[in-house]
């Protein structure tokens, strides 16, 4: 990135009760326009795990969801996260919010093929404001970038403000990325 587009000063790093498991499609984390690993930058007991190259072994249940912890994937459809089942998880163990990070079509295949996901009760966001990311072209109307997603997440796990930081450094983010494509930034800040 250009100097001065830098955003890693920028991010907010947060210690959470709840931890954060990417599950990450190996296509998908050299990519310029993943998210994924922004958040991994924001939040300390964050961790990633990378599944689908040829040749490389399933991530272990251990290593996505610790002992200790109870893990629910992040899914299109699922239990409803809402204040509610927020207050519900936070009254038990801390919470492993595990998430697959690719495209939609890898994040599928991911949440049915690897074992660890697959088994996993699952955790749906609420409706919300369309994404901000206009880096890739998104094929459903609500669709979230991964970032998005794990801040409305911790939005309603951990608090507004985490998710109203995370969400300022996504939206920093997509607005310095255009700006290095020199196309303007419809973003607000």
């Amino acid at each position: 990135m250009q100097d001065g587009l830098c955003i890693c000063s920028a991010l907010p790093h947060f210690t959470l009760r709840t931890r954060v498991s990417l599950v990450v499609h190996h296509r998908e984390w050299p990519r310029t326009t993943n998210t994924g690993h922004l958040a991994l930058r924001s939040l300390s007991n964050a961790s990633v795990a990378l599944w689908g190259e040829e040749g490389q072994e399933i991530p272990e249940p251990e290593s996505i969801v610790p002992p200790g912890t109870v893990g629910y994937a992040l899914a299109p459809s699922g239990l409803p996260l809402d204040a509610a089942r927020a207050e519900e998880l936070r009254a038990g163990p801390p919470v492993t919010l595990v998430v697959a990070d690719g495209s939609w079509r890898q994040a599928t295949k991911m949440n049915r093929r690897v074992p660890a996901l697959s088994v996993l009760p699952r955790l749906a966001l609420p409706p919300g404001p369309p994404s901000v990311y206009q880096l890739r072209v998104e094929p459903f109307e609500h669709g979230l970038a991964t970032f998005e997603a794990i801040a409305r997440a911790l939005g309603i796990l951990e608090g507004r403000d985490v998710q109203a930081a995370l969400e300022q450094a996504f939206r920093l983010m997509v607005q310095r990325t255009l700006i290095t494509r020199g196309r303007p930034s419809a973003v607000e800040l």
